[in-house]
C-alpha cells in the first residue's frame, strides 16, 4: 500500500539582537545590528527570492527591528550615532586621537578568522600587520597611517557584506578586486551601499510574507524571559534546587510580562502590516502563566524545545516513549483565553545546522539532513502527517561556514523544496490544516516550565552573577514603581523611562554573566547592562546605586570595556 503521508517541515529562523543603543544620546553602542543585516538579513532574503517553493517561518524580535529602522534614518539623514559606521562615513580619518584609533582597529577585526579574514589576502595583510605591531608597542597606531585605517574599515565592511550581494553587486566586485589604496568616494560609496542594504531588509521580508512564501512571527518586544518575570519560581519546575535571587519576585512581573507582548505585537503589526499569529518567546521560554499572557493578546501557536516537551510529558514519573512517538506533533494546551498550539524544537536537527554542518561540504551536510527526514518519516506513525519543528538564529551560525553558507542554504532550499514527501511548512499553515481536516491534537494536560537550552532556565538564573543582575533589575524596577506612583515624571518623560526597563528586562544580558563564556563578550555586555540600568536611574531622575558601578561576573573584572563576538546559535 502506497504511503501518502507528508512530512510538515516548519523552519523557523530567529532573528534577534538586543538593543544596542544609550538611552541618553541613542549612541549604538556595539555594530552587530547592521553588521548581521548587511550579511545575514540579506542573504537569509535572497535565499527565499530565489527559491519561491521554499516556505518557512522568519520571527523577528522587535528590538531587532526598533534598530534597523533606526539605521534606515541615520543613513537617510547623514547623521550616524554608530561610532565604527560614523568611521566609514567621515569625510576624513586625519586628526583621530589615539584612543579612537586604537578602538577601531580593533573593532575591524572582530569577526571569524579562518572565514572572513584569512580567505582575502589583502585584508589578511592588514590584519598581520596589526598583530606584529601591536605585539612590539603599545602605542602601535602611531606607525600606522590614515590609509592603513581606511583600507581597515573598507575590508572590515566588505567581509561583512552577503555573500548574495559579493556575487552581484559590481561596487562590491570592484572594492575586492582593488583590494588596497581605498579612497574617501570608496568609503562613501560602500557606506551608500551599506545603507540600501539596511533599508531594504523589512520592506524584502514583508514581501515575502506577502506572497505566501513566509510566515512572519514575533518576540515579546525587548527579548525577555517572560516566565521568570512572572514568576522565580517557575525556574525550579526543571531544576528544583537551583539559587534564586535574594529578591522574592520581580515586582509586577505580571503587568510587565504582559505589556512587553502587547508592545511586540503591536509594533510587528505596524512594520509588516498584520499581527503575528504566533510567538517564538525570547529563548522559547515558556510556562503556564506565560503562554496564558501570550493566547490572552491573541497568540494561536508557540514554539519551544524538546526538552520541555519531554519534562512535561514525563512530569508525574511516567516513563518517556521513542521521540518518534511524541516529538513530531503539535500540542493543544489550554489556557484562561482558550486553547493554543505549541510546537517543539527538534534539538537534534536544529543544532546540526547551529552547530556542526558549517564543518561538512555543503552537498554532504544537506543530504544528511535531508535523510535524517526521511528516517523520521518512516519511524512516525502510519495515520497521521508527521510534523517536524527545527528552529535556530537565522545569523549567528553563518560565519562559520563557507561562503556564509552560500551553498549550504542554497542546496538546503532545493532540495526541500523539490522533494516527493517533505513539505517546507509555517506554523500557522499546518493549524489551518487540523482545523480544516477537523483533527483532533493531542493535548498537552502539564507544562513544565523552561526553554530551548536543556529545558530549564539555568542560562539567564541560578549562577550567582546571574541572581545578582537579577537582584539589580529587580531594585530598579522598585525605583521605577515609585516614581511612577509619586508622579515624577511628564507622559514623555514616562515613555522613556519605560521603553528604558524594557531594555534591561531583556533576556541577553543575563546568558553572558558566567564563567563559561568569553571574556571579552562577558566584559561588553556586563558593561551595556549597567549602562541601561544606569540610564534608567536617570531617566528616574534619581541618584546610581553604587552597585551598578560594579562589574558584575569575574570575567569582567579585569577591565570595564571592550567589545563583544556574538552568541551561539539559538
Amino acid at each position: 500500500m502506497t504511503d501518502t503521508r507528508k512530512l510538515h517541515l516548519v523552519l523557523c529562523w530567529h532573528m534577534h539582537q538586543p538593543d544596542y543603543r544609550n538611552a541618553l544620546d541613542g549612541r549604538f553602542e556595539l555594530p552587530w545590528t547592521y553588521l548581521h543585516a548587511t550579511k545575514d538579513y540579506t542573504d537569509m532574503a535572497w535565499h527565499l527570492e530565489h527559491c519561491p517553493g521554499m516556505a518557512c517561518v522568519v520571527n523577528f524580535a522587535p528590538s531587532l527591528v526598533d534598530q534597523l529602522e533606526d539605521y534606515t534614518q541615520q543613513f537617510a539623514s547623514g547623521t550616524v550615532r554608530d561610532p565604527l559606521l560614523a568611521l566609514l562615513h567621515a569625510e576624513s580619518l586625519e586628526g583621530l586621537g589615539e584612543a579612537v584609533r586604537q578602538e577601531a582597529m580593533a573593532a575591524c577585526f572582530r569577526c571569524n578568522y579562518s572565514k572572513m579574514i584569512e580567505p582575502f589576502p589583502a585584508y589578511l595583510r592588514l590584519y598581520q600587520t596589526y598583530v606584529r605591531l601591536k605585539e612590539d608597542d603599545p602605542r602601535f597606531t602611531v606607525y600606522l597611517s590614515p590609509q592603513f585605517l581606511c583600507d581597515l574599515l573598507v575590508w572590515y565592511h566588505l567581509a561583512w557584506i552577503g555573500e548574495s550581494v559579493r556575487r552581484t553587486d559590481p561596487l562590491i566586485q570592484r572594492l575586492m578586486a582593488q583590494g588596497s589604496g581605498f579612497t574617501t568616494q570608496d568609503r562613501h560609496a560602500l557606506f551608500r551601499c551599506v545603507g540600501e542594504l539596511v533599508a531594504g531588509i523589512l520592506p524584502r521580508y514583508r514581501a515575502l510574507q506577502e506572497r505566501g512564501q513566509v510566515e512572519l512571527s514575533a518576540t515579546p518586544h525587548h527579548h525577555p524571559i517572560l516566565p521568570l518575570m512572572i514568576d522565580f519560581a517557575s525556574a525550579r519546575e526543571a531544576l528544583p534546587d537551583v539559587a534564586l535571587p535574594s529578591a522574592a519576585a520581580y515586582p509586577g512581573g505580571r503587568e510587565r510580562a504582559e505589556a512587553q507582548v502587547a508592545s511586540g505585537i503591536s509594533r510587528h503589526a505596524h512594520v509588516f502590516g498584520k499581527p503575528p499569529l504566533g510567538l517564538w518567546p525570547a529563548e522559547g521560554s515558556v510556562s503556564a502563566a506565560a503562554l496564558d499572557v501570550m493566547a490572552g493578546y491573541g497568540c494561536a501557536w508557540v514554539a519551544t524545545g524538546e526538552n520541555v516537551l519531554a519534562n512535561s510529558l514525563s512530569r508525574n514519573g511516567v516513563p518517556l516513549p521513542e521521540r518518534s512517538e511524541y516529538l513530531y506533533q503539535p500540542y493543544r494546551y489550554a489556557t484562561s483565553h482558550g486553547g493554543m498550539l505549541c510546537f517543539f524544537r527538534d534539538d537534534a536537527l536544529s543544532d546540526r545546522i547551529g552547530f556542526e554542518y558549517a564543518k561538512w561540504h555543503s552537498r554532504d551536510a544537506v543530504n544528511d539532513f535531508v535523510q535524517n527526514l526521511e528516517h523520521l518519516y518512516q519511524g512516525t506513525r502510519a495515520d497521521a502527517d508527521p510534523v517536524v519543528t527545527v528552529v535556530l538564529d537565522g545569523e549567528n551560525a553563518w560565519e562559520y561556514y563557507p561562503y556564509n553558507g552560500y551553498y549550504f542554504l542554497g542546496a538546503l532550499y532545493e532540495a526541500l523544496a523539490g522533494h516527493l514527501f517533505i513539505v517546507p511548512d509555517t506554523f500557522s499553515a499546518c493549524a489551518a490544516r487540523q482545523q480544516q481536516r477537523q483533527e483532533t491534537p493531542a493535548t498537552l494536560e502539564t507544562l513544565v516550565a523552561g526553554s530551548w537550552v536543556y529545558g530549564t532556565f539555568s542560562t539567564w538564573i541560578g549562577n550567582p552573577d546571574k541572581n545578582a543582575a537579577w537582584d539589580l533589575l529587580v531594585e530598579a524596577k522598585q525605583r521605577y514603581d515609585e516614581t511612577i506612583a509619586l508622579g515624577r515624571l511628564n507622559p514623555a518623560e514616562y515613555a522613556q523611562a519605560t521603553r528604558q526597563l524594557s531594555i534591561c528586562e531583556g533576556s541577553d544580558w543575563f546568558w553572558w554573566f558566567g564563567d563559561y563564556n568569553a571574556a571579552d563578550s562577558v566584559r561588553a555586555f556586563d558593561r551595556l547592562y549597567r549602562l541601561n540600568l544606569a540610564n534608567l536611574y536617570h531617566l528616574l531622575k534619581l541618584p546610581v546605586p553604587a552597585a551598578v558601578h560594579q562589574p558584575l561576573s569575574v570575567g569582567s573584572q579585569a577591565a570595564d570595556a571592550g567589545g563583544a563576538m556574538r552568541r551561539g546559535s539559538e
